[in-house]
C-alpha cells in the first residue's frame, strides 16, 4: 500500500501540496485510515476520481484538493475532462469506426482489426477482463466461456453505467446494474450453446456505455481445455481449437495470450497455438498473470521472459496482478485490486523496474492493447477500403442481373406484366425464326437431324434395288400368273414399292420425336430465363408449351400417315419420271416395248422421285407445326393471362430469388455505409 505522502504526490503528478500533506498528517495523528481522509462521495475537500487513464478501462486514483488544484490554471472539471478528450480524439474516432462496420454487418464481408482473448484454463484469463473491463464476468472451473463473448466499452461521461447484450440476430437487452452481468452472459451462453458444459461458435456481444470504461473492442475466446468432463463430447478440446483458430487466423486480429508466470511458457497451449498462426510473432501481445505464485528463484526466468529473451514477440509481454479468489471471497473490488496490483509491483524486488519499462501493471496493459489497436486498424484501413469497393463492384454486378421485381401499384404491376409476357413472345417468336440463340443453335440441330433422315432414305436405296431386282429374277417362279411368257404383272412390282416405302414411315416418326424434344427443350429453357423470378408465370408457360408440343406432334404424326398413304399411290407425272429416268442413265428407247428388264431402272428413278417428296415434306411438316405453329400458339395462350385479374398471384415472386436479392441490396447497403464511414475518418 502508497503511503498516504506517496499517493498524494502520485496524485498531484509529483508535485507537493502542502495543504494535502497537512491534512494526511492530521488524519494520522487522529488514528483515522486513509480512507476515512478521503471521502468517496466527495464530501470533503478531497474528491475520488476514478475514470479511464489510458486507451482501456484502467481505474487511476486521483487525490486532489479544490483549492490547490485551482490555484493551478486546471480545475477539478478540466483535468480529467481534458485527458478524456485528447483520449477521446485519438481512439475514439477508430474504435467506433470498427464498432459501427460490426453492428452493420460488415464483419460477413470482411474481416475487422480486432483483439482476440486466448489462454488455458485457469490461466487468469477472466481476471485480465474483468480488470480491463471493470465488470465480474461468469467465473467457475472447467469450461466458464462457452461462446465468444465481443466485449464493447464505450466512453461516455454523460452516462453512469448501461450495457446492453444482444446474440442470435434477434435478442437484445439492456440493463444498468452492473452485477447482472454474469446473469445475462450465462442466460446467453445457455440460449446458443445449451445448458451444460457444450460450446457454441455463435457471438455474443456486450456493450457497455460507462463514464469509467475506455474506449476498446475485443473477443473472449473459450479456454482451451484437454479433455472432456462430464457432459461433454469427447471431442471438446478439437471443437475448442478449432472455434480459437477460425478468429486468431484472421491477419487483422491482435492475439492476446494470457499465460500464467508459475508454468513453462514454452509448454502452453494458447501461445503454441499463437505461434502457428501467427509464426513471426507481429500481432501476438502474451500477458503473464498471477506474479504473487512465483515459487521464490524463480523471478530471474520470468524477468527473461518479459524482457522478450525466450520466446520473442514483437508486441512484447507485460505482466499484471489481477484478484485472485482470495480477493473475490472478501469482495474485493476490482478498482481496490488496482491499487494493491500497483502497491505489489512498486515493492517487490524483482519486479519494481518492469513498472519503469512500463512492462508491468494494468495500466501499462492498457496502454500497449490500445496502441496497438489502433495502429492495427489504421494499417489495415486502406486494404479493408479496397476490398470494400471491390465487394461493392461484385454486388454490382449481381444485382443487375437481377430485375428490380414488380411495382406495388396495381396499375403499374399490370403495365409490368403485360411488358414481362410481351418480352417473353418477343423471344420466343424470334426463336421461332432463328433470329436468337438460347443455349444452342435450334437450327443448326435441327439440320443435323434432317440430314440423318436423308442418309436413312439413301441407306434405304441399296436395299430397295436389291428386293426389285430379286423380284425380277424370281417373277417365272412366284410371281407369275395368267400373262403370257415375256409379260408382267404391274401389280407385283407396285406391292413391292409400297412395301419397300412404308418401311419409311417409322425412321420419318423417330425424327419428329427428336425434333420436338429439341424444339421443346429450348422453349422451356427460355421459359425459365423470362420467368426465373415468377414461378407461376414459368409453370404456366412449361404447362402451356408442354400441351401445345403434344398436340402439334399429333398433328404431324397424322400428317405423316397421310403422306405415306399417298406415297402408296405410286404415282408421278411423267414428265418428271422420264426426267429422272435421263439423270440415272437410262435409254428411252423403244418407249413402247416394256420389257421386265428394264424394272429395276424404272422403279430405281421411281424411288429417287419418293425419296426427293419425303426428304422436304416431312421436314418441312415438323418444322411448321412443332416450331412455327407452336411458338404461336404458345404467345397467345401467355397473352391469355392479361385477361384475368389475379395479377398478384400471377407476379409472385420465387422465394428464393426475392431472399436472394433482399441479401444482396442489404450487402450493398453495408459495403456503401462502410465505405462512406471510412471515407469519413
Amino acid at each position: 500500500m502508497l503511503s498516504p505522502t506517496n499517493q498524494v504526490r502520485s496524485s498531484c503528478h509529483s508535485h507537493t501540496c502542502s495543504s494535502c500533506l497537512d491534512r494526511i498528517n492530521q488524519g494520522r495523528r487522529q488514528n483515522q485510515s486513509v480512507g476515512r481522509a478521503f471521502d468517496f462521495h466527495g464530501r470533503t475537500v478531497f474528491h475520488w476520481i476514478s475514470y479511464v487513464c489510458t486507451h482501456l478501462h484502467v481505474h487511476n486514483i486521483f487525490y486532489r484538493c479544490n483549492k490547490q488544484l485551482r490555484k493551478r490554471d486546471m480545475s477539478y472539471d478540466d483535468g480529467p475532462s481534458m485527458f478524456q478528450d485528447q483520449l477521446a480524439e485519438k481512439v475514439r474516432p477508430f474504435i467506433d469506426l470498427i464498432d459501427y462496420m460490426r453492428s452493420i454487418g460488415i464483419d460477413k464481408e470482411l474481416p475487422l482489426p480486432t483483439i482476440a482473448v486466448v489462454g488455458d484454463q485457469s490461466s487468469g484469463k477472466s481476471s485480465v477482463l474483468e480488470t480491463l473491463s471493470g465488470v465480474a464476468l461468469p467465473r467457475g472451473t472447467g469450461i466458464v466461456t462457452r461462446c465468444p463473448l465481443l466485449l464493447q466499452l464505450c466512453n461516455d461521461r454523460t452516462v453512469k453505467w448501461e450495457a446492453v447484450i444482444s446474440y442470435g440476430g434477434k435478442f437484445r437487452n439492456e440493463f444498468d446494474d452492473p452485477s447482472e452481468v454474469v446473469r445475462h452472459v450465462e442466460q446467453a451462453q445457455n440460449s446458443l450453446a445449451g445448458k451444460g458444459v457444450g460450446i457454441c461458435e455463435d457471438l455474443i456481444t456486450l456493450k457497455i456505455t460507462s463514464s469509467t470504461v475506455c474506449d476498446l473492442s475485443l473477443i473472449d475466446l473459450p479456454g482451451i481445455t484437454r479433455v472432456a468432463v462430464k457432459g461433454q463430447p469427447d471431442d471438446i478440446g478439437a471443437q475448442i481449437n478449432h472455434l480459437i483458430r477460425k478468429f486468431i487466423k484472421e491477419k487483422r486480429t491482435i492475439i492476446l495470450v494470457v499465460v500464467p508466470c508459475n508454468v513453462d511458457i514454452a509448454t502452453t497451449e494458447a501461445l503454441k497455438m499463437a505461434q502457428e498462426m501467427d509464426p513471426e510473432g507481429t500481432r501476438t501481445l502474451a500477458i503473464l498473470t498471477k506474479p504473487d505464485l512465483i515459487d521464490p528463484g524463480a523471478e530471474k526466468n520470468v524477468l527473461e521472459i518479459v524482457h522478450n529473451k525466450v520466446i520473442f514477440l514483437n508486441m512484447g509481454y507485460v505482466i499484471v496482478k489481477c484478484r485472485g479468489q482470495k480477493q473475490i471471497d472478501e469482495n474485493v473490488s476490482i478498482t481496490r485490486a488496482i491499487e494493491e496490483e500497483l502497491e505489489f509491483f512498486q515493492n517487490h524486488e524483482h519486479f519494481r523496474s518492469l513498472l519503469r519499462e512500463e512492462k508491468a501493471s494494468t495500466k501499462c496493459l492498457a496502454n500497449k492493447l490500445s496502441n496497438a489497436l489502433v495502429n492495427h486498424i489504421k494499417k489495415s484501413l486502406p486494404q479493408m477500403s479496397e476490398k470494400i469497393k471491390e465487394q461493392m463492384g461484385e454486388v454490382k454486378h449481381l444485382l443487375s442481373k437481377l430485375e428490380g421485381g414488380p411495382p406495388l401499384e396495381p396499375a403499374e404491376k399490370r403495365k409490368y406484366l403485360i411488358q414481362v409476357i410481351t418480352d417473353f413472345n418477343e423471344q420466343i417468336t424470334q426463336l421461332s425464326k432463328g433470329d436468337i440463340i438460347v443455349e444452342e443453335n435450334l437450327f443448326v440441330l435441327m439440320r443435323k437431324e434432317f440430314a440423318e433422315w436423308m442418309k436413312c432414305l439413301q441407306n434405304d436405296k441399296s436395299n430397295y434395288h436389291k428386293v426389285v431386282q430379286q423380284v425380277v429374277d424370281e417373277y417365272d417362279q412366284k410371281h407369275r400368273g395368267s400373262e403370257l411368257p415375256g409379260f408382267s404383272n404391274y401389280r407385283v412390282f407396285q406391292h413391292v414399292v409400297q412395301k419397300l416405302v412404308a418401311e419409311l414411315k417409322n425412321p420419318a416418326m423417330t425424327t419428329l420425336q427428336t425434333i420436338r424434344d429439341m424444339v421443346q427443350k429450348q422453349f422451356d429453357h427460355l421459359s425459365k430465363e423470362c420467368f426465373k423470378n415468377y414461378p407461376y408465370l414459368h409453370q404456366v408457360s412449361k404447362r402451356n408449351i408442354e400441351t401445345i408440343q403434344e398436340q402439334q406432334s399429333n398433328i404431324v404424326k397424322e400428317r405423316i400417315v397421310e403422306q405415306f398413304e399417298m406415297e402408296m399411290q405410286v404415282y408421278t407425272q411423267d414428265e418428271i419420271f422420264n426426267k429422272i429416268i435421263l439423270e440415272e442413265g437410262e435409254i428411252a428407247e423403244d418407249k413402247d416395248k416394256d420389257t421386265r428388264s428394264k424394272y429395276p431402272g424404272l422403279l430405281k428413278a421411281y424411288y429417287e422421285i419418293v425419296v426427293q417428296r419425303l426428304a422436304d415434306q416431312v421436314p418441312m411438316m415438323i418444322c411448321y407445326f412443332i416450331l412455327k405453329q407452336s411458338a404461336k400458339i404458345v404467345c397467345s395462350e401467355m397473352l391469355d393471362l392479361l385477361h384475368r385479374d389475379d395479377t398478384d398471384n400471377i407476379l409472385q415472386e420465387d422465394s428464393e430469388i426475392g431472399q436472394y436479392r433482399a441479401k444482396l441490396l442489404a450487402q450493398a447497403d453495408r459495403l456503401i455505409l462502410a465505405n462512406d464511414k471510412i471515407s469519413s475518418v
